[in-house]
């Protein structure tokens, strides 16, 4: 359906300088700025139950493999040598190196289970190692996994593969990238953070400058393309100066992407951030100043703004993706990859299908205990009934192109729009009024002060939502 050639045209085209342009009113910012999902699925993780197991998981790739199609393949690795205390992943914390393989083995053994589930025959165009650290593994052990991933799937090897590896400078050594870049990674996603010292102290994550740089250059010369750095706002003593600072670092080693976080301090709900203490952050004023600021000089030293937290050069795959009309998201964020099922692997990991999401355990010595005895690790997930498909598609077009055409998903789903979202439209009237979104009666397209709210606009056609139900989840901003 998404692959309509039409459909894509016709988005593209709709694609204009109004959907470019990014508008930054504090007073509507200050009154949407509430609690909502960040949409890297739908239904979201939180309506994931345990009555999804592991033959809802069978049934679900069986479907899967029946319709065929391309694949995604996304490994979980969750050791890290150190603690960063601002984190908030799924993660095992050791300076244990030799834990490594053990993992690789047990990945290996998850995988030979999964492959012939999906169809080992199918393309896998998109490849991604998450953490955890993936950096921590040691050379054998990364080509151990690539290995025997390439003995079990059939890995796309020309240059349109996505096989990304999200990396800690601290944890490059001399023969990481040479590594990574020989066994077919071609993307790579860099942690920064911050790049102030006494910013790095506070979250113990000591980075300095010339360390990111030099992994930058290495990349660059090896040939990766498209090289993300992960920065977070909102860190222990971060200013609008010294962010602004650390900003013009970032832009003079002039990555392809930018991903800009907003931290989220939850300490009774994450552990490592007890060790951050609340009266050394910024207020929520400085908050929003570091974030304005830091659009305005991103988008003045020409990046565009992607949506949410992303940013991209014009002539990146997302930005060229966006305007073509074809980016996708999912748990690892904004994607060009629409058309691929999602196998997961190792612990936590989260996998989809057209019709299902399906999450492994969580707990390290649980998904290792399945593993050896030979079972899935599967603990939740979540059937999507026909009314959740068609508001995934919805909340896609919005998170992903700010419009959604009427026509084109009354194509697609063969209902009428207005009908369908009555309810919707009626609270969506608001909005509209405020100039977050236009409506012209054919088309809904998200205006230029309402695309940094678009979680907001995006969550009035959340099910799930209704009532005002959006407490578990972080702030917009």
């Amino acid at each position: 359906m998404l692959g309509n050639a039409g459909a894509q045209a016709k988005l593209a085209q709709g694609y204009d300088e109004i959907a470019k342009t990014l508008v930054w009113n504090e007073a509507l910012i200050r009154r949407y700025d509430l609690s909502g999902p960040r949409y890297t699925s739908y239904p979201t993780a939180v309506e994931f139950n345990q009555d999804f197991g592991v033959d809802q998981l069978l049934a679900a790739a069986e479907r899967s493999r029946a319709q065929g199609g391309p694949l995604s393949l996304y490994t979980h690795l969750p050791f890290c040598a150190r603690l960063c205390y601002y984190c908030a992943c799924n993660k095992e914390v050791t300076r244990k190196r030799d834990k490594a393989m053990p993992y690789v083995q047990r990945l290996l053994k998850e995988a030979a289970m999964q492959a012939p589930l999906f169809g080992a025959e199918r393309q896998v165009r998109q490849l991604h190692w998450g953490g955890g650290t993936p950096t921590f593994l040691p050379p054998e052990a990364m080509r151990t996994l690539m290995a025997g991933y390439r003995d079990l799937f059939n890995l796309q090897s020309d240059d349109e593969r996505d096989f990304s590896v999200e990396i800690d400078p601290r944890e490059v050594d001399d023969q990481t990238l040479a590594t990574l870049w020989d066994l077919g990674f071609n993307r790579i996603s860099l942690g920064v953070q911050d790049l102030n010292l006494k910013v790095q102290k506070a979250v113990n994550r000591i980075q300095p400058l010339s360390m990111t740089q030099a992994v930058l250059n290495e990349s660059r010369r090896l040939g990766f393309r498209s090289i993300n750095l992960d920065l977070i706002y909102g860190l222990p003593h971060q200013t609008p100066d010294t962010f602004a600072e650390t900003l013009e670092q970032v832009i003079d080693m002039s990555p392809d992407r930018l991903s800009v976080f907003s931290y989220a301090h939850l300490p009774e709900r994450f552990f490592p951030q007890t060790r951050i203490r609340a009266e050394d952050l910024p207020t929520p004023a400085e908050k929003l100043t570091i974030l304005h600021n830091t659009i305005a000089r991103l988008l003045e030293a020409g990046y565009e703004y992607i949506g949410m937290d992303h940013f991209a050069k014009p002539d990146d795959s997302l930005a060229v993706a966006q305007r073509n009309g074809q980016l996708h998201r999912n748990f690892q964020g904004y994607t060009t990859h629409s058309d691929c099922d999602l196998v997961s692997l190792g612990v936590s990991a989260i996998g989809q299908t057209d019709d299902a999401y399906f999450q492994n355990t969580p707990v390290l010595a649980d998904w290792e205990q399945a593993i050896d005895e030979n079972r899935l690790a599967i603990v939740r997930g979540v059937e999507l009934t026909d009314d959740d498909r068609i508001r995934r598609w919805v909340i896609g077009q919005l998170i992903c192109h700010f419009r959604l055409d009427r026509q084109q998903f009354e194509q697609v789903w063969e209902r009428e729009f207005d009908f369908y979202f009555a309810d919707e439209l009626a609270q969506l009237a608001t909005m509209v009024n405020d100039g977050l979104i236009a409506d012209d009666g054919r088309t809904l397209q998200v205006q230029p002060q309402g695309r940094l709210l678009i979680r907001a606009i995006c969550q009035l056609f959340d099910y799930y939502r209704k009532g005002g139900a959006g407490q578990r989840f972080s702030r917009i901003i």
